[in-house]
């Protein structure tokens, strides 16, 4: 079985955001997607062991801020590959709080969506959240990322804690 088929379904690449009290956390996520569309309802999956998981399950809310194709590197490795258990991942980034309270990245955003949660499905290593849309706006003209561009362009990897995280496998000499 090819597991890299996986790869040819629809991504986008987004900040998923959330908060617990006064604090923000944020994380790059490629697994969002619409249910429906009255109400305006959407989902994300978020892995377990992610900060972001514990604040949108403590908040119940969570925003989407969807990412431009021209997103810098540099930017998608702060909220991809760091961990808000280490730095304020907000601290430097151009965001506003919307309408749950939760944070809303400016930067490098074509539009977000914010969200309040209306339940939620354990898939294992991953909770799959299903928020009910609240606010919703266009921030800027422009083409969102694809999962696909951000591979075969920008040459970016999936983390391990990713739900497309596909374990490379190291040929051995000979075969």
């Amino acid at each position: 079985m090819n597991l890299k088929t996986l790869h040819k379904i629809s991504y986008g690449l987004y900040v998923v955001s959330s908060r617990t009290g006064e604090k923000f956390n944020g994380q790059i996520a490629n697994t969002v997607f619409q249910i429906t569309s009255e109400p305006p309802i959407i989902a994300v999956s978020i892995n377990k062991q992610n900060l972001t998981h514990e604040y949108i399950r403590e908040s119940k809310v969570f925003t989407v801020s969807i990412l431009s194709k021209e997103t810098p590197m540099k930017f998608i490795g702060h909220f991809g590959f760091r961990s808000g258990r280490e730095l304020d991942k907000f601290k430097d980034v151009n965001y506003r709080v919307g309408a749950t309270g939760a944070p809303i990245v400016m930067e490098n955003t074509v539009g977000y969506l914010a969200a309040e949660i209306i339940d939620s499905l354990d898939v294992g290593t991953h909770t799959v959240f299903i928020g009910k849309i609240i606010d919703a706006e266009i921030i800027k003209e422009g083409e969102p990322m694809t999962y696909a561009y951000y591979h075969e362009v920008k040459r970016g990897k999936a983390p391990k804690t990713a739900p497309t995280y596909i374990k490379e496998e190291k040929s051995r000499g000979g075969e």
